[in-house]
């Protein structure tokens, strides 16, 4: 047999690493996910005017902000209002939280309110029917391509 032969052990397959593409990083940094949160950045203020009906709006739905000193992972704080200044605003954007199942209820609430809504376009767009040139109500679409 070969003499010059390398053992396995010291073979490498371990090729270069690619080198990162540059990417711009994130305006918004993102916390740290929690099973029993939801996490989302509501709007305080717009071109430097506070946005009061917003921020109340949001908090009646249940959002609540986040102090800042229950994030640490996110180090860009800027206090930008007196009033949220122990809470994380950036940007004119504040970061709340409310409890998953509320996001969850609220999501299936909006969900029926849709299927409402495109029952009622089908029966409306449905009573027009005719025998005698039939209306279609299909909502799946097909895509074909040619052979050739």
């Amino acid at each position: 047999m070969a003499n010059n032969r390398l053992n396995r052990e010291q073979e490498t397959r371990a090729k270069e690493v690619r080198k990162q593409a540059w990417r711009r990083p994130e305006t918004l940094p993102s916390p740290d996910e929690h099973p029993d949160w939801q996490y989302r950045w509501i709007r305080v203020a717009t071109q430097g005017q506070t946005d009061a009906t917003n921020v109340s709006s949001k908090l009646r739905e249940g959002w609540e902000p986040c102090k800042a000193s229950d994030h640490p992972e996110i180090t860009i704080v800027a206090i930008e209002h007196e009033r949220f200044a122990e809470n994380i605003v950036i940007g004119g954007l504040m970061l709340c939280r409310a409890p998953k199942e509320m996001v969850e209820e609220r999501n299936e609430y909006y969900r029926q309110q849709t299927a409402a809504q495109m029952q009622s376009v089908d029966n409306n767009f449905m009573r027009e029917n005719d025998p005698r040139m039939p209306l279609f109500n299909e909502r799946r679409s097909k895509v074909t391509f040619g052979n050739g």
